[in-house]
């Protein structure tokens, strides 16, 4: 029997994991003792909407890459729960694609039905994760921030990772850039897209960041956006303040050079170039080290650490992300199953064959619907592996593939489409206001009125 489990982060993942768990406890079963350590106030990860950057109250780096105005990038329909629908939770069919403040009370109304808050120890970060391979088990140091204190080290039997790879930027350099007399920053620390009305806006990179803040900007007023890349650009037809170049090469004053030759004035640079997989209370035997991927290398079924730890440091959520809530679901009720012991691991060497496989696999992809079905595989594969713990069905590769078609036909337009719910069968209904004029993303605006 498991006597002790760490769970670090209480975001999305993290909170899935609490949420299996109790869900065992209320139906009788015997479950370890659990601590989940999270060191903002409050639980929800990124969707913990904070107006800081750069450092929170106790000095420690904002977690938080949430801005004000985010809408769903993708229909609500593909991150449904099986078991908690949106009109579970509202008692009514929403539109497909709707704010931050929606989704978060969504969250908020799954992980309330389970007691978990009283595992979650707030404002506590995690300093250190050591594991003792002659008593296999590890050590976790953490520091309670707000009474300023280094609690003693505990001991446990797992540790799951859930702290995200969303929150800590991956910024490049660029040459000259160190004297533009403007505002440079990283989208990490974009919260309020009216500071940018009336500018010129660079951004740098070519993936949802970019796209999604040159939508958020162009609609609250930006003069003009080029987007430069590096790979190969999004392709979108933007509107005519809008466009899109070979990566930047240097700055002169306000000036950006580009590959192409071409030159333009910017008022603004932000960095639009993602995140990194960054776990400093990690050792080193223990620390996945990966690029932003749909199959981080590793894990086995994207979950079991390889190559320290025993078997026993669960990473949960790290993937790059087409399916989101319902993936972190299934990967945390497969790690809940694992220590449960109703999972078996085969040995060492079919476990690495299995995960090079799928990363192997994942090189080949070539456009974003080989990567929707991979990841549908994926997820499929788990919920497999959990059996009649979880007799869904949560395949939404099709949805996938008809939202990526709408972007392609008007990335202007493609939040206003609609979607009908796997689960519940009902076909969502038209936002009251179009994505680029709806101005007030307030939870009770958008509920309380329909087209």
């Amino acid at each position: 029997m498991v006597g002790k489990v760490c769970i670090i982060g209480a975001g999305p993942s993290g909170l899935s994991v609490l949420c299996w768990f109790a869900k065992r406890r209320r139906e009788g079963k015997t479950i370890p003792e659990l601590v989940c350590y999270e060191k903002q106030s409050n639980w929800g990860g990124l969707w913990n909407y904070t107006w800081r950057t750069g450092s929170d109250q106790y000095g420690e780096p904002v977690h938080g890459s949430m801005y004000r105005y985010l809408w769903s990038n993708g229909p609500k329909e593909c991150l449904e729960f099986p078991y908690y629908t949106f009109e579970d939770h509202y008692g009514k069919p929403i539109p497909s694609f709707p704010p931050r403040e929606v989704l978060f009370d969504y969250l908020k109304g799954r992980w309330n039905q389970e007691d978990i808050k009283k595992f979650i120890k707030f404002n506590t970060v995690v300093r250190d994760v050591c594991y003792n391979p002659s008593t296999d088990d590890f050590t976790v140091l953490v520091k309670d921030l707000a009474n300023d204190k280094v609690l003693e080290a505990e001991r446990f039997d797992y540790v799951l990772v859930a702290s995200g790879h969303y929150s800590v930027p991956h910024i490049p350099t660029f040459e000259g850039i160190e004297k533009f007399p403007g505002r440079v920053m990283h989208a990490h620390d974009f919260r309020e897209a009216n500071e940018f009305a009336g500018k010129r806006l660079l951004l740098v990179g070519a993936s949802y960041s970019a796209e999604d803040i040159a939508l958020q900007c162009l609609k609250y007023g930006a003069k003009s956006i080029i987007c430069t890349w590096r790979s190969k650009p999004m392709g979108f037809k933007w509107p005519s303040q809008v466009c899109e170049k070979p990566l930047v090469q240097r700055f002169d004053g306000k000036t950006a050079y580009f590959k192409d030759g071409t030159s333009d004035e910017v008022d603004v640079v932000m960095m639009c170039t993602g995140y990194l997989h960054s776990y400093p209370f990690l050792r080193e035997n223990l620390r996945l080290k990966s690029k932003n991927v749909l199959y981080p290398p590793g894990l086995y079924k994207g979950i079991v650490w390889q190559e320290g730890g025993n078997n026993k440091l669960l990473y949960v959520g790290v993937q790059d992300q087409y399916y989101t809530y319902t993936m972190f679901d299934v990967c945390a009720l497969w790690a809940v199953k694992l220590i449960e012991g109703e999972i078996s691991l085969p040995d060492k060497d079919t476990m690495d064959k299995d995960w090079q496989t799928w990363v192997q696999k994942n090189k080949t992809l070539k456009d974003c619907h080989e990567e929707i079905d991979f990841q549908t595989d994926f997820v499929m594969e788990l919920s497999k592996d959990c059996g009649a713990d979880y007799p869904y069905n949560l395949d939404v590769g099709d949805m996938f593939h008809t939202w990526e078609h709408h972007k392609d036909e008007d990335i202007l337009s493609y939040r206003d489409k609609s979607f009908a719910s796997k689960f519940t069968g009902t076909k969502s209904p038209v936002h009251h206001t179009t994505f680029m004029k709806a101005m007030d993303d307030s939870l009770a605006t958008f509920m309380n009125q329909t087209k």
